[in-house]
């Protein structure tokens, strides 16, 4: 082993790397599952219907699977700091690497504010009284907290939170069955009602066809904005106990998770509630005050049934996945600039680690959340607002760019004769995976907001279009300062950190636990403390 490879194999046992399998599988969970699917499908099943939400959702779901395979495979390979920031800059361009990785930090660290004001919206719900400064600063010291202890401890609160999704994705599916079936107050059993009551598929802006497939397109752009998640896994890759195990089978469970929580969450939601529902075309009008749990689909069902109590607990696990989602965007949004440092694409001051934890990048990040006391004025809570939708096209650039950085990955494997067929993670399909990814990204990029050409709009122009053209100034302005270039097959370095990951694996002699195994481990432990305690 060489010297190099001994000291950065020094340098992740000290890191305290600690997220193991269950809290990986339950970060990439809580990373991928949002508000959005939720409360915000409700605006693409009420301008698409349910048959064009499925299709929509479907359809998305397999192009971020087909991502997923391509982040997948670099990601078990090269389980480096930064994720596919760091990819993108090894082996297509530092150019590329430098535009994502702003890219992804802003979008992350202004989310955090957003979700914030969410989890103000949220507790409306039950009363308006609330000091609102109060719930800010809470969420602040909460994710203060969290993410500047050790990585274990952030690993351990968000399996918790990622878990109170888990349990409300059940409880909405259970929801949807029972009442479907007639077990509601109304003993109506409406089972699939409302795909043909009013129709499948609504008209959205125009009539006729032409409005059936707006109406489509609207729910594409709805799954666009929901479904995400290899890139959560990815920004934690380095910080999982054993990656080349652990990752792997992260990446893996994205395939059903897609399927159960936003295909199977799309059917349930155009079954519960029809498309013309007042209250919903209201909110997609932009008539309606309702925000918050008031304004998802489900709660607005639960209402037209008569079911009491439930609503409560929606809103109160709501919460939970809201305050999640904003712990998630915290840690992202530290490991990119952490990221960005460590190739000097920002001040070197920023490497500075504590136990694993980027000290001084956390504390770059933290002030972000700050943003969310301007929602104690109108005016800068519109500011706010606005700022979500500028850089609201950032996670589809970042696809983008995964899909590039694999092309080139997959290319140079081929020019420098390596087998795939000998790494880690082998994924399927390739190079057409990443080709049908990078396609769909550019087509969502270019077109989602094509409502801004007809009537024309500068303001929604800039908040669908502001990312797209920041993007390339970033690329081209870092191309020029550091007179960088694209990286030929050939050129590309595919060994770089893979010899410490493989040292740092074989110090294990005992087999990786299963998530399944780690939870009944778990649930054992607590038993065992318990009776110990109860002895004592």
């Amino acid at each position: 082993m060489s010297e190099k490879t001994e000291r950065k194999l020094e340098d992740i046992v000290e890191a305290d790397v600690q997220l193991n399998n269950r809290q990986t599988q339950l970060l990439a969970i809580g990373g991928s599952i949002g508000t959005a699917l939720f409360v915000s499908i409700g605006n693409g099943l009420a301008a698409g219907g349910p048959g064009s939400l499925l299709i929509a959702y479907t359809f998305y779901a397999l192009v971020i699977a087909c991502i997923n395979n391509c982040i997948a495979e670099m990601t078990v390979l090269q389980p480096v700091s930064g994720g596919f920031i760091r990819l993108a800059g090894k082996w297509v361009d530092d150019a590329l690497g430098f535009m994502v990785g702003w890219n992804f930090f802003f979008y992350e660290a202004l989310m955090i504010p957003f979700e914030i004001t969410a989890i103000n919206l949220v507790l409306n719900y039950w009363r308006d009284d609330i000091p609102v400064a109060a719930v800010c600063a809470a969420c602040i010291a909460l994710y203060t907290a969290i993410n500047f202890l050790a990585v274990r401890a952030y690993g351990e609160a968000e399996f918790w939170l990622s878990t109170g999704k888990i349990i409300l994705i059940f409880t909405l599916i259970f929801f949807t069955f029972v009442t479907m079936v007639g077990g509601n107050p109304r003993h109506d059993a409406y089972g699939f009602r409302y795909w043909s009551q009013p129709s499948a598929f609504a008209e959205y802006r125009h009539t006729g066809a032409a409005g059936r497939f707006e109406g489509f397109l609207a729910a594409l752009w709805s799954a666009a904005f929901t479904i995400v998640g290899p890139e959560y896994i990815s920004m934690s890759a380095a910080e999982a106990q054993r990656p080349r195990i652990v990752v792997k089978a992260a990446f893996k469970t994205i395939y059903w998770r897609f399927i159960l929580f936003f295909i199977l969450g799309a059917t349930c939601v155009g079954t519960v509630i029809p498309w013309n529902d007042p209250t919903l075309q209201s909110i997609l009008n932009g008539k309606s005050s309702a925000a918050g749990a008031a304004a998802s689909p489900y709660v607005i069902a639960m209402a037209n049934l008569g079911v009491e109590g439930l609503p409560h607990l929606v809103n109160a696990l709501l919460i939970t996945s809201i305050f999640s989602a904003g712990n998630t965007l915290t840690y992202c949004a530290t490991r990119s600039l952490y990221g960005l440092a460590l190739e000097g694409r920002a001040p070197k001051v920023l490497t500075k680690t504590r136990r694993g934890v980027p000290v001084y990048a956390f504390a770059v990040v933290i002030c972000f959340p700050f943003l969310s006391f301007l929602q104690l004025s109108n005016n800068s809570s519109r500011v706010l607002s606005l700022l979500v939708s500028l850089i609201t096209a950032g996670a589809l650039i970042d696809f983008l760019v995964m899909c590039i950085t694999y092309l080139n990955f997959y290319y140079a494997c081929k020019a420098q004769g390596l087998d795939r067929r000998t790494l880690p993670y082998v994924g399927y399909f390739q190079p057409y995976c990443a080709w049908i990814g990078a396609v769909t990204m550019t087509l969502v990029l270019l077109f989602y907001g094509y409502t801004a050409f007809a009537p024309w709009s500068v303001q929604k122009f800039f908040e669908n279009y502001t990312m797209q053209l920041v993007a390339p100034i970033l690329y081209f302005g870092w191309k020029l300062f550091k007179r960088t270039r694209i990286l030929r097959p050939k050129e590309l370095d595919l060994v770089w950190e893979a010899p410490v990951v493989d040292a740092y694996e074989a110090g294990f002699t005992e087999p990786m636990p299963g998530f399944w195994e780690e939870m009944l481990q778990l649930v054992g432990h607590r038993r065992k403390r318990a009776r110990s305690e109860g002895e004592e």
